[in-house]
């Protein structure tokens, strides 16, 4: 079936996520029939580099073989069983493995299929652990400026994009957002972790009135996404846990899009040698191959649930929580973690990269270069005010599949990319930046 043809049914059927479908006129949606390594092919013999890992989840790209065999394995085995009084090697072995992986003593693994939905999970585990101590006033959340969690209605509370959440105001429990560390808000000659540290006094300030009220303060740790990838010192997340032991409020460290590698170590919190209360993973949690997510707590959370009565349970549930190819795919996913030494492997891939951009980094149209582990970002200085869906069409003329965040171009690319492969996209990436 020719692209055109798909993409004209996809249009008529398919309301597609995050979309202007009226965009799709003079875009149609490109109809991808088959993923190999980083690039995705369409049905009419065009090639796209990945350099976004299909919004932050293929880490090993497409169709990875080993991958592959494990879910033919589990296929011939067991598909799906609900999790509430039936349980499967899978999601016994991923849950193991994942409280030895993860820091600190965070020994409970609690399962979903969406990081919003994991979002939701820590958000009501918190105020139900408060409810169950006796510190019924505890009720109220807060998060970071710019902060990015989720679109369902508690994630969207905590949640500080107004493109997403300025319409849905009126259903959304109020939250009070605390200034983020990204290092580009800091004064002239001030550092990224001196502003960090200023920043993180503002949250002090502010619990030191409001913690009895305050159940949580949830963050993105050293990047948050839809920010525009913004990036802050580790500090931050070493004195915001500090200040949550000190005024006893929950610290929810929401990894979904940079657990599993993406900064450098495999969980952002590493950098800072600090233990959230809450650990909540999705996106490269699976290799992007299937939904799943989980939210990892202490053996202190779990107690104050385990009771007699049903009504002291933690009453949640998802119809496909702990899906068994879901759990395999991710048992994989860390196999190969182990077989291939990625996180040491990944830095040296960094490197390369990085010596790569030396002509984006200095040209004149770029601003606010970084990197962190995975990820590269920076701003395009342009009048366009199209310029997300002008560039996006640019890239995809130079066979590259690159989504720009407002006016920000980041890459986050699968941890197989190859040196041949860097070079082609910092090459097309510099020729598109010329046309501007």
């Amino acid at each position: 079936m020719s692209n055109k043809n798909l993409s004209d049914r996809s249009q008529q059927a398919v309301w597609h996520p995050c979309t202007q479908m009226k965009q799709h006129e003079n875009l149609p949606p490109i109809s991808i029939i088959k993923g190999q390594g980083v690039w995705l092919y369409d049905s009419d013999g065009n090639r796209y580099l990945d350099a976004i890992s299909s919004w932050w989840v293929n880490l090993f790209g497409h169709c990875h073989p080993y991958i592959n065999s494990a879910l033919n394995d589990q296929l011939s085995k067991l598909e799906h069983v609900m999790l509430a009084g039936f349980t499967h090697e899978p999601v016994v072995l991923l849950s193991e493995r994942l409280s030895k992986l993860s820091p600190g003593d965070l020994g409970h693994c609690f399962y979903a299929s969406d990081g919003a939905s994991a979002t939701e999970i820590a958000l009501k585990m918190s105020f139900h652990y408060w409810q169950q101590c006796g510190l019924t006033q505890k009720t109220d959340f807060i998060s970071l400026q710019n902060g990015y969690h989720g679109e369902t209605l508690g994630a969207l509370a905590v949640t500080d994009v107004a493109l997403f959440k300025q319409i849905y105001a009126p259903l959304l429990r109020h939250t009070q957002h605390m200034p983020s560390p990204d290092w580009r808000n800091a004064l002239p000659g001030e550092s990224p972790k001196d502003y960090a540290l200023r920043v993180a006094n503002e949250l002090e300030n502010y619990l030191a009135e409001h913690h009895a009220h305050t159940a949580a303060l949830i963050l993105e740790p050293l990047i948050q996404g839809a920010a525009g990838m913004a990036m802050y010192h580790p500090a931050y997340l070493k004195r915001a846990r500090e200040i949550c032991d000190k005024y006893q409020v929950h610290l929810i460290a929401d990894e979904i899009a940079v657990g599993f590698g993406r900064t450098g170590t495999m969980f952002a919190c590493e950098q800072a040698s600090i233990t959230p209360d809450f650990l909540c993973l999705s996106k490269g949690l699976s290799g992007g191959y299937l939904p799943l997510s989980v939210v990892l707590t202490s053996p202190n959370t779990f107690q104050a649930f385990y009771h007699d009565k049903t009504s002291q349970a933690f009453l949640h549930s998802h119809s496909h929580s702990g899906n068994a190819l879901a759990c395999r795919a991710a048992l994989a996913t860390l196999d190969l973690f182990e077989q291939n030494n990625i996180i040491a492997s990944n830095r040296a891939k960094a490197s390369y990269l990085n010596q790569l951009t030396q002509s984006l980094q200095s040209h004149p149209r770029v601003k606010n270069f970084r990197n962190c582990g995975m990820i590269w970002a920076f701003e395009v200085i342009t009048d366009d005010p199209d310029f997300t869906n002008t560039f996006f069409k640019k890239a995809l003329d130079k066979q590259l599949l690159l989504r720009p965040l407002g006016n920000t171009v980041y890459f986050m690319p699968p941890y197989i990319i190859n040196e041949d492969e860097m070079t082609w996209l910092v090459k097309n990436v510099a020729l598109i930046l010329d046309t501007f």
